[in-house]
């Protein structure tokens, strides 16, 4: 039986990421399902379902946060569709990928663009200027 976290957890997970979060919780099911629980319990459960911020303000941070980091391309691009299943625009993601080489630098900058290139293609968008 699944706590009352997860089930909120999957709640959140299944409203900001959709089917890209869904492939990486069934990715972890044959090396750590534990794992799995906690990455729906604690971000999902706890962290985004807080009431302090909308999940379109909270998907623009965590996109800004991955895209600084310049380490987790893949965890980027799951979040670039979460923000966009949750109300971004293309041309939101891109002014925050700008924003980003002023704090993090132009390669971080970049490596975001090209994730967010990878992104719109596959769900067939354009960002206008």
């Amino acid at each position: 039986m699944k706590s009352e976290r997860y089930k909120i957890g999957w709640g959140k997970l299944a409203e900001i990421d959709g089917e890209q979060g869904e492939k990486v919780v069934e990715a972890l099911k044959d090396i750590s399902p534990e794992f799995a629980d906690l990455l729906i319990e604690f971000p999902f459960g706890d962290v985004y379902s807080r009431p302090g911020l909308d999940l379109k303000s909270r998907e623009i941070a965590t996109v800004a946060a991955l895209t600084a980091m310049g380490t987790a391309a893949p965890q980027l691009k799951v979040h670039i569709h979460g923000a966009l299943n949750v109300g971004c625009s293309p041309t939101e993601i891109i002014e925050v990928m700008i924003q980003m080489a002023v704090y993090a630098g132009f390669p971080a900058a970049l490596n975001g663009l090209f994730a967010a290139k990878e992104v719109f293609d596959e769900r067939n968008l354009k960002a206008s200027s």
